[in-house]
């Protein structure tokens, strides 16, 4: 029951905060924002032990020190700089995480495999030949962050050939989507202003974290409890 009240919490919260960010007042959104992967923090926390528990708290905490420095970007490159190295580590700390989370299946297919590797490859040069041009002196940095998320992505896309459905396809979604955030914030910053850019970035952002970390979840819980269920602790 804690659990799953937990994690409605996030939903609802994340709708509220939302709706204020597409009501065009991002500046009451701005004071909410520190308090949204706190709930997640928590349903991790409360939930029964698992071997990569720890690790997933790790990444959700990185995630949560990046929302708040970015919240600070106004006031100077450096703010942005941090923010990317947090997530930067919150990114690497997800790819230990999936590659160490239990397998409970074979390789279902090598080709499928060799299929998702390219599609990979095929994003990050695209996304690098679109923004190069406009970084600047932030090319090495955002180069290394691109490597990182598309590295995290094909970690996820890897896993999810190995774990138990439908879970599996879940955790991929979501680091999907956590990519396409990504690439909507630097889009948005170094290539063209988009609309309703910080509602777009924000939604996928918040999909990818709760698809990730209640999948996970659910990938490691015990027989006799789901961590959405009634009878969950």
């Amino acid at each position: 029951m804690k659990n799953k009240l937990t994690s409605n919490s996030f939903i609802v919260f994340s709708l509220v905060y939302l709706l204020i960010i597409l009501s065009g007042r991002e500046d009451i959104a701005w004071y909410l924002k520190p308090f949204l992967l706190p709930i997640l923090l928590f349903l991790v926390s409360t939930f029964e032990n698992f071997k990569t528990k720890n690790i997933l708290l790790i990444a959700l905490t990185f995630s949560w020190i990046g929302d708040i420095i970015l919240m600070f970007t106004d006031k100077g490159k450096l703010y942005f700089i941090l923010g990317l190295i947090a997530f930067l580590m919150s990114h690497i700390t997800y790819i230990v995480l999936f590659n160490k989370q239990l397998k409970t299946e074979n390789l279902k297919s090598k080709f499928v495999l060799l299929i998702g590797i390219g599609l990979i490859l095929t994003y990050l040069v695209a996304l690098l030949s679109l923004l190069l041009p406009s970084l600047g002196d932030l090319k090495i940095p955002v180069i290394i962050y691109a490597l990182v998320i598309s590295t995290m992505l094909l970690f996820a896309f890897k896993g999810s050939l190995h774990w138990k459905n439908p879970a599996n396809i879940y955790v991929l979604l979501g680091a999907i989507i956590f990519v396409c955030s990504d690439s909507i914030l630097a889009i948005n910053k170094f290539y063209i202003a988009l609309p309703n850019a910080s509602f777009w970035i924000m939604f996928t952002y918040l999909t990818a974290q709760f698809c990730i970390v209640s999948c996970i979840l659910c990938l490691n819980k015990s027989k006799t409890a789901s961590p959405f269920s009634e009878n969950a602790a």
